[in-house]
């Protein structure tokens, strides 16, 4: 068969031209899902960007109730930065550890001593008492003022004295 020259080259226009045409509905479907699915996001974005203007409100406001406490503040944490920079911050735990091991030990014997000394007043006094009041039953006994000039001094050892003297028995 003979041939048209260039018929060829139309025909595989044509060709390609009715492919693309064959395609087209199935390209603009999609296309128009793209869009659609363009438009969910957008959509999706336009709330997220409400949540964080939303947000942004909130936090300036919060921002804005701040910010005179914490201007207010800024002199006292300069100086707070300064102490804590301080070398005797750095042996402050070393200094308390010391203290509960050495201190606290002390003054647990210090409160131990009190209790102590307490016990020790009271049983004075209970002996104080019962001393009074043996004194008290002693003296009324006949004789008990001869035991009172028998005391000697603390210190000194009784100077001798004379015998005392010897009842006669001589009668008149």
């Amino acid at each position: 068969m003979a041939r048209i020259p260039g018929i060829d080259g139309v025909f595989a226009v044509l060709q390609s031209q009715t492919d693309a045409l064959a395609s087209l509905p199935a390209a603009v479907s999609a296309l128009t899902g793209a869009v659609r699915q363009l438009g969910d996001v957008v959509g999706e974005a336009r709330e997220t960007l409400a949540a964080v203007h939303r947000l942004a409100v909130r936090m300036d406001s919060l921002a804005e109730e701040l910010e005179e406490p914490l201007r207010a503040l800024a002199p006292g944490l300069s100086r707070l930065a300064v102490v804590l920079d301080d070398p005797v911050v750095e042996a402050l735990p070393e200094t308390l550890r010391k203290v509960q091991d050495d201190v606290l030990p002390v003054l647990r014997t210090l409160a131990d001593t009190h209790e102590r000394v307490a016990f020790i007043a009271g049983s004075t006094e209970r002996i104080m008492t019962f001393v009074d009041e043996t004194s008290r039953t002693i003296a009324h006994l006949p004789g008990a003022a001869l035991l009172g000039r028998r005391r000697v001094p603390t210190g000194r050892l009784p100077a001798e004295s004379p015998p005392p003297p010897v009842p006669s028995t001589d009668l008149p």
